[in-house]
């Protein structure tokens, strides 16, 4: 055969094989609908550049204006498309079916966008420790990578550097956290998970201060996070098995009967009861660990604990409001159809996360397990408004994760003011007395605790009520009774903590209340502001939760 017939062969084969090419549909993105994200993620490759190409002496300020700025940007999109309509009569599944834009979403992405805001005045904040060798420092290791106490580590302060990673580390985290709430198929959910959650890893471990406790969380964090995202990936492989799609739209109608075949060839599995049950335990199971609930909550107080303070604060708010959302949009789009059967499950992993989290916190004698504990058994309290099971029941938790993210990033940035010659003083004994001490520091401490126990007037109890009378209207009044419970267990350690501030006397050597800068001065004040506000005019974000509680499918 001569060249020219090979060639000509070989290029029919070719032409050939290219054709069925032409009949894939090019991807249709809504740009516009997913702009919150799409800022952000934008944000943090240009963080990634800027840590990159900018000389270490402009990196600091470099990063807070751009994240800052991002973050606003990403709200104000969030805000627009609310105000268009998005979140009621537009809403609707974007990106090829991957993600919702509805009221929930929208919801839970502007508040873990305004949590987040006040999160990163707390990573900026420089004011609080004493200058090393001549140089601001913050909460974070002056080199991540050097072994902590070695002449690297000691040259790298002696230098000044600082890790500014954490900025760019924070944004991927959250763009990750915005879209696990809205994720409308479960391979987006599980992408988002991991966004999300290698970040927060990382930002786990790079504490100044008690570097080995902080690298201890670290790995503990990971390693259980490694295995929840294993359950939840098995679980995923189950469903689809199950409906031979990973769509909750689809899995939905498998579900209650409306569509028989999906995928032929998956025929065989298809509608096999036990898939879907254990498939569906095996997310839950994921999620819960996020969530923190119990028995999956044995990461949270070790990690709430070594994480540097400021990450503690940004985890334990904006990482609930994600995981809660995720939790609703399973339970209420995919499994509606399901619900006798998650209803009583739900009821007993409530039920000990509450009472778990309140009797736990009283035996703890270090302030951020302590909050880590209460944290737990405000998962609890979450449950009980996931149980209910009727849009009051969305609305609730809705409400519930706006008023609790503000409080829990407030008084983890009054932990970080209390310091003595080792950095931050947790321990319960060093606080005696505070309240002769620095009597503003102790008095906004104090009105975080007490909305942390749902005392009225505060945030923390509207919120509870909020909950506690939709799983009442949805049939859960025992549940309601065990909650009441677990509130007055929790307040006996509220109360206790303020009593040991103000009814103390403080130790001659005691810590002392550092002075901060406007950073965390403005994020104390706005935790102050929206919990009193949520306490005493509740109403009008009531309203706006319930307007926002419908799930588009």
């Amino acid at each position: 055969m001569s060249t020219s017939a090979v060639a000509s062969s070989v290029h029919s084969l070719w032409t050939t094989a290219a054709e069925p090419l032409d009949k894939i549909p090019a991807p249709h993105i809504e740009y516009v609908q997913l702009s919150p994200v799409l800022i952000v993620v934008g944000a943090a490759i240009v963080s990634v550049l800027v840590e990159a190409f900018v000389p270490r002496k402009g990196r600091y300020h470099s990063q807070v204006f751009l994240s800052v700025v991002a973050l606003v940007a990403s709200f104000a999109a969030v805000v627009g498309l609310a105000a268009s309509g998005y979140g009621s009569t537009k809403a609707h599944i974007a990106a090829m079916g991957a993600i919702a834009v509805d009221g929930p979403a929208l919801f839970l992405q502007g508040t873990i966008l305004l949590a987040s805001v006040v999160a990163i005045f707390t990573f900026a904040e420089r004011r609080l420790d004493p200058a090393d060798h001549g140089h601001k420092v913050d909460s974070f290791a002056a080199e991540a990578a050097a072994v902590p106490g070695s002449d690297h580590e000691k040259a790298a302060i002696k230098a000044g550097f600082t890790t500014t990673e954490v900025f760019p580390l924070a944004l991927f985290a959250i763009a990750g956290m915005l879209v696990f709430p809205a994720a409308n198929d479960l391979l987006t959910l599980f992408v988002a998970l991991e966004v999300f959650s290698l970040p927060l890893y990382l930002l786990c471990a790079v504490a100044r201060r008690k570097r080995l406790m902080s690298q201890e969380a670290a790995v503990k964090y990971f390693l259980l996070g490694a295995f929840s995202s294993a359950f939840l990936l098995f679980g995923i492989a189950l469903l689809y098995g199950y409906a031979g799609s990973v769509s909750y739209d689809t899995i939905a109608k498998v579900v209650d009967g409306s569509i028989s075949t999906v995928n032929p060839a998956l025929a065989d599995t298809m509608g096999n009861d036990a898939l879907l049950l254990i498939g569906f335990a095996m997310v839950l199971t994921g999620l819960l660990f996020k969530v923190g609930a119990v028995p999956f909550h044995m990461w949270t107080p070790d990690v709430y604990q070594g994480a540097p303070t400021p990450v503690t604060g940004f985890m334990a708010a904006a990482t609930k409001v994600a995981a809660f959302g995720a939790l609703l949009r399973l339970l209420y789009v995919v499994l509606p159809g399901l619900t006798w059967d998650w209803r009583p499950v739900m009821w007993g992993v409530a039920i000990v996360t509450m009472l778990g989290g309140a009797i736990v916190a009283i035996t703890q004698t270090d302030i951020k397990r302590l909050l880590a504990y209460s944290s737990i058994a405000h998962a609890g309290f979450l449950l009980a408004g996931v149980i209910a099971a009727t849009p009051s029941g969305i609305s609730s938790v809705l409400f519930y994760l706006g008023a609790y993210s503000f409080v829990t990033i407030g008084a983890f940035a009054v932990v970080t003011l209390v310091r003595d010659a080792g950095g931050e003083a947790t321990h319960l004994s060093k606080w005696a007395g505070l309240g002769r001490r620095s009597p503003l520091v102790a008095a906004v401490f104090a009105v975080f605790l007490l909305a942390f126990a749902g005392i009225p007037l505060t945030s923390g109890f509207s919120g509870k009520f909020a909950v506690f009378k939709a799983a009442a209207e949805g049939g859960a009044g025992a549940l309601v009774v065990v909650g009441v419970i677990s509130s007055a267990i929790a307040a006996f350690f509220y109360i206790r903590v303020i009593v040991l501030m103000f009814f103390s006397e403080p130790k001659a050597d005691g810590p002392t209340v550092a002075v901060p800068s406007a950073l965390t001065t403005v994020t104390i004040t706005a935790g102050v502001a929206v919990t009193l506000v949520l306490g005493l005019a509740p109403q009008y974000f009531l309203d706006l939760a319930n307007q926002a509680s419908v799930f588009v499918r």
